[in-house]
């Protein structure tokens, strides 16, 4: 595994932009002193491999600040991706020593890392961990189900507006702010990053990122601060309804 130092200076809990989301969102501050003894952080560039699939894996970790893509490579060599981490999601899983998948940053990539077999013990003894791991990995399993309806069936205009619905909400989920007012964000991925990741050409992804523009359903300055008008609107492109599930 490839680390790029030094670590952030930043160690208060209470400080992190995450700590709303994140694994240890519960807490007690008797809790937060255990995870600050065995914690650490680790800063890896875009294109930097965290871990390979197979590869033993000493720690967990929660995504900090960027985007990190999970991906397999198949026995001919072709590579899939299977889902992006974002910030506040949790990498690794308690009692699996090997890692399942490739983890790789797309973007500038800090994580939150904690030794394995400690915050293991500490899950043992500590309730509100485990309940909130749990409750992410049942957050994650919707997002695997809703990503295979999104590469099977959903048009392309519908897979750009998905994308840009699930990066809408995390980050007005994790600058607590309400979906109903103007949503402002600047978008982590490139557009071939897009395209890979949605099984789409780039003249593809640019094109109907072009025109939802024209549309007026997102305002684009350069190629990635994006600004969302009307989030139902946005909402009414993704071909679920109003509920979020699948349109049938």
């Amino acid at each position: 595994m490839v680390l790029t130092e030094p670590p952030l200076t930043q160690t208060d809990c209470a400080e992190c932009p995450i700590r709303h989301r994140a694994v240890c969102a519960r807490c007690e501050p008797t809790e937060l002193e255990q995870l600050e003894s065995m914690k650490y952080y680790r800063s890896f560039e875009a294109g930097q491999t965290v871990i390979w699939s197979g590869d033993r894996m000493d720690f967990v970790a929660s995504v900090v600040e960027g985007i990190a893509t999970l991906s397999q490579t198949m026995e001919d060599g072709r590579t899939q991706m299977v889902g992006l981490l974002l910030p506040s999601d949790f990498v690794g899983r308690p009692g699996r020593e090997v890692a399942a998948y490739d983890v790789i940053a797309t973007t500038s990539l800090t994580m939150c890392c904690f030794r394995r077999k400690p915050f293991e013990g500490l899950m043992i003894k500590t309730p509100h961990i485990g309940q909130r791991l749990l409750e992410m990995t049942l957050d994650e399993l919707d997002a695997a189900r809703e990503w295979m309806l999104l590469l099977g069936r959903k048009t392309a205009r519908e897979k750009i507006a998905s994308l840009l619905v699930i990066i809408a909400r995390r980050d007005a989920a994790l600058k607590q702010v309400n979906t109903t007012t103007r949503i402002v964000f600047d978008l982590p991925l490139t557009r071939e990053a897009m395209a890979d990741y949605l099984g789409l050409t780039l003249e593809t992804v640019s094109r109907q990122i072009s025109a939802l523009k024209r549309d007026g359903v997102i305002v684009l300055e350069g190629k990635r601060h994006v600004t969302i008008p009307d989030f139902d609107r946005l909402l009414g492109e993704t071909g679920d309804d109003a509920d979020g599930g699948p349109l049938i």
